[in-house]
């Protein structure tokens, strides 16, 4: 009779879903983004890309290899954090800037802290708020055409205008995997039809942002003013791809929609009040930190209750 009995703990329900089928549907996800990008950009957000992702790739075998720990670069995650940090990197950027982000992101603020699943924020954005402390400079140099110039967002920021229908297809300056809200909502709708991810915190995220926005801007219901700061500044990226990020967002419900807001609410306080024209990156991995006390105030009681001991 013991041979016919097995004994395990939950969750007795086991789906397809698995770590590396999730990571490969967004790196899929990301290609309209990735290819327009380097389309729009030229030849040399190409070289940034490849290098940004090989770095990624390389770092996490490297530290697991010498930590004699199981070897997990086929799972997609290394690659996915190196292509989201390539698509925050302005072209002209010197290569081994987003090098030194990418070992940061895998090992610093990775592998350190456990490996996947255990980082206390996304580790690509971390990356990139390190690089900006340490080369604001250089990672505010935007080029496109061979042209520099302001991103929309500084635009906005100095009180003049931005062609919003450019910037939703992408003929704007910004970083490689920014510029074309098109191509992020096509992967978007493709996480969304795969059910990768959910609308909660995108739609929060961005809802709260704009009435955020329409509140304090100083321009009200001002079409192309909203619609410039919802399409520009990697807003969309972030709020699609790094926002719903598995292990730094909530599992509730509830604490996702706080999630969101509070994401807005930052993302709004620091584009009008901050000294730069962004924003995202600094109120996404803010957010990451505060995740567990969502978890905690959010968690749904469990049904009963505990009585007095006598």
């Amino acid at each position: 009779m013991n041979g016919l009995l097995h004994v395990s703990s939950s969750p007795h329900v086991r789906g397809k879903v698995t770590t590396r089928s999730i990571m490969y549907d967004v790196l899929i996800a990301l290609l309209p983004a990735t290819v327009f990008g380097i389309y729009r950009c030229g030849p040399r957000s190409l070289a940034v890309v490849l290098v940004t992702v090989a770095a990624a790739v390389l770092s996490e075998y490297l530290y697991e290899k010498g930590t004699k720990r199981p070897v997990t670069i086929l799972d997609g995650s290394a690659a996915l954090t190196g292509l989201l940090l390539a698509l925050n990197m302005p072209v002209q950027i010197s290569l081994w800037i987003p090098v030194l982000g990418s070992v940061f992101a895998i090992v610093v603020v990775k592998q350190l802290f456990g490996g996947l699943g255990q980082n206390f924020m996304n580790p690509a954005l971390a990356a990139r708020c390190f690089l900006l402390i340490s080369f604001t400079g250089k990672m505010t140099d935007f080029t496109v055409d061979g042209v520099s110039g302001a991103t929309p967002l500084a635009l906005l920021k100095s009180g003049q205008s931005v062609n919003v229908v450019d910037l939703f297809w992408g003929f704007t300056g910004g970083s490689i995997g920014e510029i074309s809200t098109v191509a992020i909502l096509l992967g978007a709708v493709y996480l969304l039809a795969r059910r990768v991810i959910s609308w909660i915190i995108p739609v929060s995220y961005l809802g709260s942002f704009a009435i955020c926005l329409i509140l304090f801007g100083g321009h009200g219901l001002d079409p192309a003013f909203l619609l410039g700061h919802l399409f520009g500044g990697g807003l969309m990226l972030g709020a699609w791809f790094m926002a719903t990020d598995y292990v730094t967002s909530p599992i509730t419900r509830n604490g996702k929609i706080l999630f969101g807001i509070l994401l807005g609410v930052l993302t709004c306080i620091f584009r009008l009040f901050g000294g730069s024209a962004g924003g995202v990156s600094y109120a996404i991995i803010l957010g990451n930190l505060v995740v567990p006390l969502l978890e905690k105030v959010t968690m749904p009681k469990a049904f009963g209750w505990e009585g007095k001991q006598s």
